[in-house]
């Protein structure tokens, strides 16, 4: 008696650990994440940069997307305080899109954070972080 109980037991166990997977919550859409470069000092080109970052987040859904432009080289340019595209830089971070200025290009052109547009951040190395963005499975645009 006490063997047919043990294995009604175990049977039961088995079943529940085989449904445990179609009883379970569905989950829940992983979140986009992109990495977008800009190294070109045209307002055109970042124009064209914020206007994909925003239709991305327009279609998907601003909470279900993580943004990070990352600006080096020339690009750094459109990023000083007098730029043609501070505005909209400002803009797209109050949408929730990290502006990432490289510190090594600002080295080399003598800029400091008091040159830069508010609201941005910075990185190290913006081809590092581009990289590493990269093997962690983010998506790259460069318009």
């Amino acid at each position: 008696m006490h063997r047919r109980v043990f294995m009604q037991a175990a049977a039961l166990a088995a079943l529940t650990l085989a449904a445990g997977p179609l009883l379970a919550q569905p989950a829940a859409p992983r979140k986009l994440r992109v990495v977008v470069q800009v190294s070109d000092n045209d307002p055109a080109r970042w124009n064209l940069a914020l206007n994909n970052v925003r239709n991305l987040q327009e279609d998907v859904g601003a909470a279900n997307v993580e943004v990070e432009i990352v600006a080096y080289g020339p690009g750094i340019a459109m990023l000083k305080l007098e730029s043609p595209v501070a505005s909209r830089i400002a803009d797209a971070g109050k949408a929730g899109t990290r502006v990432l200025a490289c510190e090594n290009t600002m080295k080399a052109l003598k800029l400091v954070r008091d040159d830069m547009a508010g609201g941005i951040g910075y990185v190290p190395a913006g081809v590092t972080t581009i990289v590493t963005r990269q093997s962690e499975g983010w998506a790259y645009l460069r318009p």
